[in-house]
């Protein structure tokens, strides 16, 4: 790996922070459901559903900081202002996308071993590491 300019497992790579904010709850969301289509803050807050104004406008920030997200800010009464990914965004939102869809398409199976793990726990008596 000494070959790499950029190693995200190293504490000091400028990568890692790059990867939490797009693997993080509210980034991988937003950048998911910009994937969709280009939205307005209100709308995207809408269809990212559970995120408070705040972390969105965080997330929003972090992701036009790393060249993930564009905004574009309309000179209209009131001001309109619309976000879209740009062509990095969209590349990594493809990859992001295809596990989501793998996470989707195989909770049967994670349900089913929650299930076990539970069950195992509970006849143990050991209830300390469930969350």
């Amino acid at each position: 790996m000494d070959d790499l300019a950029f190693d995200v497992f190293s504490r000091h790579c400028a990568s890692r922070g790059t990867l939490e904010h797009v693997t993080g709850r509210w980034g991988s969301l937003t950048v998911g459901a910009l994937y969709e289509e280009r939205l307005r803050f209100n709308e995207l807050r809408r269809r990212v559903d559970g995120v408070s104004e705040k972390m969105l406008s965080q997330t929003l920030h972090a992701l036009e900081r790393d060249g993930l997200v564009h905004r574009e800010a309309q000179p209209t009464n009131p001001p309109r202002v619309d976000y879209e990914l740009t062509a990095l965004g969209r590349a990594v939102a493809e990859q992001l996308l295809g596990l989501i869809h793998l996470v989707e398409g195989r909770m049967p199976e994670v349900l089913e071993a929650r299930q076990r793990y539970d069950t195992a726990r509970e006849e143990t008596g050991d209830r300390t590491a469930s969350p």
